[in-house]
């Protein structure tokens, strides 16, 4: 695995196939980050859907998502998986936040999280306004995860 990408550098533009779902209906398109560069991004790579930890995390940053929009940020969740498995997802755990497939981790390589065996690293990163990485977390072992209010807290500061 390539070193993770540091704060302060300029996140690379990306895109990518996803949905979301929103009053019961999974829509689907394209992602491309330097359309969302005018505001804060959360990107959070996770290995799998369905699996408990991601599961857990997934559903924590959808329940607290209001308190994310109220930063002025979007929360976008990437991972191996097709887009056909994040409806399943997304369905499923009642998510809100865009779930976004990067099944040649492609994406995580650019950021340094692309992973042997799992895929990718579990890894957060917020993106400031304009582009740069203002904070970032890449676990070691997947099995926690920075929790909403570390990451909102951090948000707030930009």
């Amino acid at each position: 695995m390539a070193s993770s990408i540091d704060a302060g550098s300029l996140a690379p533009d990306f895109v990518l196939p996803g949905g979301v779902l929103r009053d019961g209906e999974f829509t689907r398109g394209t992602y491309t980050y330097s359309a969302a560069r005018e505001h804060p991004v959360v990107l959070a790579f996770y290995p799998q859907d369905n699996s408990g930890v991601c599961t857990k995390q997934m559903c924590s940053y959808s329940s607290g998502l209001e308190q994310f929009t109220d930063l002025g940020a979007e929360v976008w969740a990437i991972s191996p998986q097709d887009v056909d498995s994040h409806e399943e997802f997304a369905r499923k755990n009642n998510l809100h936040m865009p779930l976004l497939s990067d099944p040649e981790r492609s994406v995580a390589k650019l950021f340094g999280v692309a992973a042997p065996g799992i895929g990718v690293r579990r890894s957060v990163f917020l993106v400031a306004p304009g582009g740069r990485i203002a904070w970032k977390h890449v676990a070691l072992v997947g099995l926690t995860w920075q929790p909403v209010e570390k990451l909102t807290a951090e948000l707030a500061r930009l």
